[in-house]
């Protein structure tokens, strides 16, 4: 059996931008996500602070050092500019390995480490 557990956390980023033509997804700068431990079209969960919405979507790398959190596609309806927001990642493991586990939580400044 496995169970799903927290794997890395951004916690209270605030989304730079919102383009409801992009295919979807959510762009995060590639700083934030290697310090998280999240990969390029990994899986990732919302948790919007502001409105309270909760999506799910997969991470794009954006520009190193420039704080970008976009949200794309329909997701930007839900997760405007200036919103703040948790971005989530999970990972399966046993439960002997997820007693030993400890996550990723990183808290950015101003979108940045």
């Amino acid at each position: 059996m496995t169970i799903e557990v927290l794997k890395s956390k951004i916690h209270r980023v605030t989304v730079t931008e919102a383009d409801l033509d992009y295919i979807g997804s959510i762009t995060i700068d590639a700083a934030l996500m290697e310090a998280a431990g999240i990969i390029e079209n990994e899986k990732v969960e919302i948790y919007n602070i502001t409105n309270g919405e909760r999506f799910a979507t997969y991470a794009i790398r954006g520009e190193r050092g420039s704080g970008v959190i976009g949200i794309n596609g329909a997701a930007a309806h839900k997760a405007p500019v200036g919103n703040l927001l948790i971005i989530a990642s999970y990972a399966q493991m046993t439960p002997e390995e997820a007693a030993q586990w400890h996550p990723t939580v990183i808290f950015p400044k101003n979108n940045h480490i």
